[in-house]
């Protein structure tokens, strides 16, 4: 029966709709050169030369595409640079041992600052004041499905899952964060602690490269990042007897200017749809998020070779900065365009093209060959959502999830979260896989082979929109 649907599911692909030329859909290829063209640029956080390349390439190649009003709008970010960190053990009766440590990002720089070391327990969390402490971090398994009934959704379910071959059914899932999300130094600074040394407990490929908190709000202890296996050995010296630590995280923030990056084309109307994403990243980032980027630039190349008639709305296409930096593009774009917002039919982000790997039986992780499970937060309007499942089902976009807005808290966790906040109907597709804040982020980890049907059915969704105004969309929002 499963075989007989997947067929069925993917006879259903056809041509686009409504003359729309499919010809000029950019190819596999061509998208994901895109992607290694941004990620080869190297770090590519807010600030970074690698992220300023980014901003111009997209705004040339907008303006090559044939795009108007092509330009930079700039925003104040926070940017952190960083020289490194040291973290030197000294067990009880042994020698000290120097481990390999990353700063915890926005975390107050320090030298040599020498502590007593104890381990965090949230039953007892008087223990680190004053000292050290060691933080475990296990990042979240769950169902594949897990989020599909939170939030504002309806009682039926049906339909929401878009997985015709049932691969997700009994799979689940690491995303890349635990159940502080992205306030893991919190616990410690609010017990007292005078230093954190964090560990993710169960990443894949013992990784210590974590580029969390990205909040840009600066923390009053020092942090740093070890790898699960360090850690483990730091908890069994515990045991054992006192340790002491000297750290040293040398680190420095400063604002800087970075821009958001827009084109526009015109349409049948003056009412717009945005198409975005953000184009900076907490290291080469293939997934995160120079993917999002492609994505977007294939949304512009696609729309720029159809002619006015074709475009529901005028379309603005837009690459925030600084989502690395608590957001600042976003932020900054909503309170320079608040005025614009009621006439927005629809702001659809695209983000992260990820194959979903797992580790292997001596942890490394590997590629399982499907991609990470894709979620699609789409405002609780009915016929939208019907929009939503047509496009996906069109274009065999398969192992997606219908989630609503507040799935996963009062917003989604996406770099376009606030457009829902601020009443915009949204469609904001993401993925996120364990190490999508990490240096493991490499041009293996995207999922080519869904950069084409991820494009084609974005393309159905905006070009659905077609005779649907602005105020008919909010009011076809149920509560």
């Amino acid at each position: 029966m499963a075989g007989v649907m997947a067929t069925a599911f993917l006879a259903a692909c056809g041509p686009l709709p409504d003359g729309l030329t499919d010809s000029a859909v950019p190819t596999k290829d061509e998208i994901f050169g895109w992607i290694q063209q941004i990620f080869a640029q190297g770090v590519r956080r807010p600030g970074y030369p690698a992220d300023a390349w980014t901003e111009q390439f997209v705004l040339d190649q907008f303006t090559a595409f044939g795009l108007e009003n092509v330009h930079f709008e700039p925003i104040t970010v926070r940017r952190w640079l960083s020289n490194g960190a040291q973290l030197v053990v000294t067990p009880s009766g042994g020698d000290p041992v120097a481990l390999e440590a990353f700063p915890t990002p926005f975390s107050a720089p320090v030298t040599d600052l020498e502590l007593d070391l104890a381990g965090y327990l949230a039953a007892t969390p008087s223990l680190v004041a004053g000292k050290a402490a060691l933080y475990d971090v296990t990042l979240l398994r769950l169902p594949a499905t897990f989020f599909v009934p939170f939030g504002s959704v309806p009682l039926d379910l049906t339909g929401r899952i878009i997985d015709p071959d049932g691969s997700m059914a009994a799979e689940t899932h690491l995303l890349p964060f635990g159940l502080d999300i992205d306030k893991v130094m919190e616990p410690a600074v609010n017990a007292g602690a005078a230093a954190f040394i964090g560990n993710l407990t169960n990443c894949p490929g013992n990784s210590r490269q974590y580029f969390v908190p990205y909040d840009a709000i600066d923390r009053p202890i020092p942090g740093v990042w070890i790898s699960g296996s360090d850690a483990a050995w730091l908890h069994q010296q515990l045991l054992l007897g006192g340790v002491t630590v000297k750290v040293t995280v040398d680190t420095t923030v400063e604002e800087v200017t970075s821009n958001n990056v827009v084109g526009e084309l015109p349409g049948m109307d003056e009412e717009r749809v945005i198409i975005g994403s953000h184009h900076d990243g907490p290291w080469a980032s293939a997934v995160e998020d120079a993917s999002g980027t492609s994505l977007v630039l294939a949304q512009a190349k696609f729309w720029a070779a159809q002619p006015a008639n074709k475009r529901p709305h005028r379309m603005v296409f837009l690459l925030h900065g600084g989502h690395m930096s608590g957001g600042a593009g976003l932020h900054q774009y909503i309170d320079a365009h608040r005025d614009e917002l009621a006439n927005v039919v629809l702001e659809t982000h695209l983000e992260h093209a990820a194959l979903k790997f797992e580790p292997d039986i001596d942890g490394t992780p590997v590629s399982t060959g499907q991609c990470v499970p894709r979620w699609w937060f789409t405002s609780r309007n009915p016929q939208l959502e019907d929009i939503v499942k047509s496009a996906l089902t069109s274009e065999g976009v398969k192992r997606s999830m219908l989630l609503a807005p507040d799935a996963i808290g009062t917003q989604p966790p996406t770099d376009g979260a606030f457009y829902h906040t601020e009443g915009v109907p949204i469609v904001q597709h993401m993925a996120a896989p364990f190490y999508l804040f990490d240096e493991m982020d490499t041009l293996d980890k995207v999922d080519q082979n869904g950069l084409v049907p991820l494009t084609r059915a974005t393309i159905r969704i905006v070009n659905a929109t077609h005779g649907i105004s602005a105020a008919a969309m909010r009011a076809g929002v149920v509560s």
